[in-house]
């Protein structure tokens, strides 16, 4: 098939990517101009892939570089907004992905594979969860054979949610916001290229929401202690901070792009991102279990 990819250049894409050539898959993928340069293709995808320059909001790129294109992999998303840059949750997702929408409409596109959130749903405290739902909605109502995915935390080489955590851990003292107790259900960027892939060509995923998570529940302690041991520490020290306390820190830090915490993000950890049913991802698709300390060890120095 010839696929049209968005979001190639980011963590996601990049495994998604890989995945589609490995499977066979001839790659279009929509690159901004300037950023070709964080996609270092190897001699074998360069022989699969086209970089398409273009803009989620400029229509005619869109329509261009589907054309011809059998289905498509929208994954592209943000988990800060920028305001001040035009770059909002209400922007990049429900706009985007009505702009990808359209297009793929017009460009008889018969497969949309898209990429949401675990917690996505109508009643979400967070804009980030209400804002994945809505673009599941604009996809659902398509009228395109569709399967949506809802990924939990991802991880892989080159993550920012491990690879940040493990420079907490390498303190002497870790931070932990609130009890720790809340838990997610990290799942490998493997899983999630495999199941994207595959649903290209699964009819029995089409018209389908999948819950996509690690085979483990883990307590935000839990993933502490799995990356210290992965990192070879007997013991990671954690200090508890009060949420009373670290609320006004947020509200006053959260504007600027290098502090790694702002409010949404706390709200989404704190109501857990842990899948209702972890099953049928893995009964419906043909994907190895990958525990989180193992995947990590795989990477993580």
């Amino acid at each position: 098939m010839k696929i049209f990819l968005t979001g190639a250049t980011g963590f996601v894409g990049k495994g998604v990517l890989n995945q589609l050539v490995h499977r066979g898959h001839e790659v279009v993928c929509l690159v901004r101009p300037g950023s070709e340069s964080k996609l270092h293709l190897s001699s074998e995808l360069r022989n699969h892939v086209t970089l398409h320059p273009g803009d989620l909001f400029d229509r005619e790129s869109l329509t261009k570089g589907m054309a011809g294109c059998d289905g498509v992999i929208h994954l592209i998303g943000i988990i800060r907004e920028q305001p001040k840059q035009g770059v909002t949750f209400e922007r990049v997702h429900v706009q985007g992905t009505r702009q990808v929408v359209e297009a793929a409409r017009h460009a008889g596109v018969r497969r949309f594979i898209q990429m949401s959130a675990l917690g996505a749903r109508a009643n979400a405290v967070s804009p980030y969860h209400q804002t994945k739902y809505a673009a599941e909605q604009i996809v659902v109502e398509s009228g395109i054979p569709f399967t949506i995915f809802r990924p939990s935390v991802i991880f892989g080489p080159g993550d920012e949610f491990v690879n940040m955590l493990a420079n907490l851990v390498r303190l002497p003292l870790t931070p932990v916001i609130g009890s720790g107790t809340y838990r997610l259900q990290p799942v490998s960027r493997k899983t999630v290229a495999d199941v994207f892939t595959q649903a290209l060509t699964l009819r029995a995923s089409e018209g389908h929401v999948y819950e996509v998570g690690g085979p483990e529940q883990l307590t935000y302690l839990q993933i502490l202690d799995s990356i210290g041991h992965t990192l070879g520490k007997s013991t990671v020290r954690k200090v508890k901070i009060p949420l009373g306390l670290m609320r006004p820190v947020i509200n006053l830090m959260e504007g600027f792009s290098f502090f790694p915490v702002t409010n949404t993000q706390l709200t989404m950890l704190l109501e857990e991102n842990i899948c209702e049913d972890t099953e049928t991802l893995y009964q419906t698709f043909d994907t190895p279990k990958i525990p989180f300390a193992q995947g990590i060890g795989e990477y993580l120095k």
